[in-house]
């Protein structure tokens, strides 16, 4: 019998051990039968319409059949905010990570999240370093080594900062920037859309006029998608 699109992207799933990011199905899955231009459009909508796939977190997809099984993996209870705000940070910090080495910056993580869980895998063995580069003097490295992912250009000098926001005070990463601003580098929010109104809210502040139009706020969705695939990197302007 003739498997269908949906048939190989749920094998994909149960090869991979019954979850995925939407950047590994358009990895793994053969897409030469399929007859269509837009194969990762497909994978999306086959994700998002089947009732056997259910969905962890923007851009992380899993079997309905495995589901006990998969967040026991992440040690992720639903509904438990420890569980799911430690499972959130390190998903997010894992992404950005990744999409940092795709585009070829040198990664950075706080030496105490190196511990930390990206799928499974600790934070601390997929960032090219724990130690913050020294890229200028003491006490702005102190705060520099704080920010939740760093990226690095070719000449070893920040190029973003990423700070994960999904319960704490978004006042405290934007008072991070406020000290960092003399880098050329770009400053990013990441959080659920939810807390965009109260982002724009703490932006406002006179105190940050000097640094307002370098901060972008991103909403997880977009992380996600710029995570998928190439074709999103092209849509999404960073």
């Amino acid at each position: 019998m003739k498997s269908t699109q949906i048939d190989q992207v749920i094998n994909a799933l149960q090869r991979e051990g019954g979850f995925a990011t939407l950047r590994r199905l358009n990895e793994i899955v053969d897409f030469s039968t399929w007859k269509t231009k837009t194969p990762e459009a497909s994978i999306r909508r086959i994700v998002q319409d089947s009732d056997k796939i259910f969905k962890i977190r923007p851009g992380l997809w899993a079997l309905v059949e495995k589901k006990d099984k998969v967040l026991k993996y992440f040690n992720l209870n639903e509904g438990e905010t420890k569980s799911e705000e430690r499972f959130t940070h390190g998903y997010y910090q894992g992404l950005l990570v990744e999409i940092g080495k795709l585009t070829r910056q040198t990664t950075f993580v706080p030496a105490q999240d190196k511990s930390r869980l990206f799928l499974g895998t600790p934070l601390g063995q997929m960032v090219d370093t724990t130690t913050i580069l020294p890229f200028t003097y003491d006490k702005l490295l102190r705060r520099a080594k704080t920010v939740d992912v760093v990226w690095f250009n070719e000449r070893r000098m920040p190029s973003s900062f990423f700070e994960i926001e999904h319960t704490t005070d978004i006042k405290n990463s934007l008072s991070k920037f406020y000290e960092l601003q003399d880098f050329h580098a770009n400053f990013y929010i990441v959080a659920d859309k939810i807390r965009k109104a109260e982002y724009d809210d703490k932006i406002a502040s006179s105190i940050y006029d000097s640094i307002r139009n370098r901060v972008s706020f991103k909403p997880y969705e977009d992380v996600s998608a710029m995570h998928s695939g190439l074709s999103a990197l092209s849509k999404i302007k960073w």
